[in-house]
Parts: C-alpha cells; structure tokens; sequence
C-alpha cells in the first residue's frame, strides 16, 4: 500500500475493547446502585440488544437519548427485573460517566501505533458519543497518535453515511485514493469507506464469515504491520 499517506481508524472494537471495558463498567453501577440481577445474565442479553440499537442508530431509526434508554429498559424486560424509569435515566449516565474509568486496549495497539505513527498520518472516525470517545483515548494513552478526530455527532450523521467520509478527508486534507479506513463494522467502516474509494483493513477479531470480495482482514491488530 505504497499510495497511503492517511490512515483513518475506527475506535470501539477496533483498537479499544468496547466489550471488555463496557462489561467492567455495568459491574460496577450495577453493584453500586444494588441491582439485584445476575451480571453474567445482564451482560449475555444485553450485548445483542445494545448492537441492534447502534444498527438503528447508524441508520438515523433512533436517537441518542432512545438508545441510551432502549438498551437497558428491553434487557431489563427480558430479565424479568423491575427497573423504573428514574433508576434506567440514573444507570444510563452513569454508564457514560464511568466507562472511560476501564481503558483496555487490544492487543498490539501500542506496538501497531508507534509502527505506524511515523510513516502516515493517523486519525480517527468513529460513531461513539462525543462526549466519551476523546477522553477514552485519553486515558487509555492513545489520544497523541492522531491528528484528526471525527466523531459522527461533530458531522451529524453516521458511518456509513459518505458524508461522514469526505467530512475527514477535509479535515484531514487527505484525499480517498491516499486514505485507508481500519474497522471492524463490515457495514459502517469497511462498506461506508470502500463508498468513498477509501483502501480499507478489516478488523475481525471473531473470525466471522466475510462475504466481501478482495478483502484484506486480520484477526489481530499486529497482522496489519504486514500490509503498511
């Protein structure tokens, strides 16, 4: 990939481990507000729900504030649990609130960072909620290896949008056929770059069927130095 110059990241599930970190985070409010359902259940109903809702809001089908709301009050429903409206708002904040507290990484983030670092302009797009994405990086020791954050909220739609893409490439001042999209969503960041003439890797770290022609993916992060 002799061509590339920018190399654009997604964030959650790509570099940082979402499910890990968001797993640490309903631990501990859901101990410290006593609620009173097994974590392992909670968690094994509520990763399903939680993706279908980023679906919906991906395609502008929800809003920010229904699925931060949806989310828990359908798992709470299918766990048979009681929870009022008051004690949903209060969980839901202090999700936001805490999750940036757990800052695992993938595996090889550092290593791939600093390969890279030197040899492309790295920057970041990602659907995640504006107030959290910035301080994630933060403090999971990330946020100096970018240039350009783009959030989806900042362009006011979300990947797969091509807006969302030429947005960074402006920001950036990079050009597609300069540009590479790193990601694990096949339909926001590999679909939604491949749109706008992007080079894109594809994350998938669960190894799961992919039915794209021609494309490059990797099952670990330090997989891509082969290819950069």
């Amino acid at each position: 990939m002799k061509h590339i110059q920018h190399v654009f990241f997604d964030l959650d599930h790509t570099l940082w481990d979402f499910e890990k970190n968001s797993a640490l985070t309903f631990k501990k409010i859901l101990h410290e507000y006593s609620v009173n359902v097994s974590f392992e259940s909670f968690i094994d109903i509520y990763k399903p729900i939680n993706a279908n809702y980023w679906k919906l809001y991906r395609e502008e089908r929800v809003s920010k504030e229904k699925l931060r709301y949806g989310r828990l009050n359908e798992t709470f429903e299918k766990l048979n649990y009681n929870a009022s409206d008051d004690l949903i708002n209060l969980l839901s904040e202090k999700y936001i609130e805490h999750l940036p507290s757990f800052n695992h990484l993938f595996e090889g983030t550092f290593e791939l960072l600093e390969y890279l670092q030197d040899k492309y302009v790295l920057h970041i797009i990602t659907n995640g909620f504006e107030e959290v994405q910035t301080v994630k990086m933060e403090k999971s020791g990330i946020l100096s290896y970018f240039n350009e954050i783009i959030t989806s909220e900042s362009v006011g739609v979300k990947k797969p949008n091509p807006k969302v893409f030429k947005y960074a490439l402006e920001k950036a001042n990079a050009k597609s056929e300069n540009s590479l999209m790193i990601g694990d969503n096949l339909e926001a960041d590999i679909q939604g770059a491949l749109n706008c003439n992007f080079s894109v890797i594809h994350c998938n770290f669960d190894e799961e069927k992919v039915k794209l022609d021609n494309l490059i993916s990797v099952t670990s992060l330090n997989e891509i130095m082969k290819y950069l």
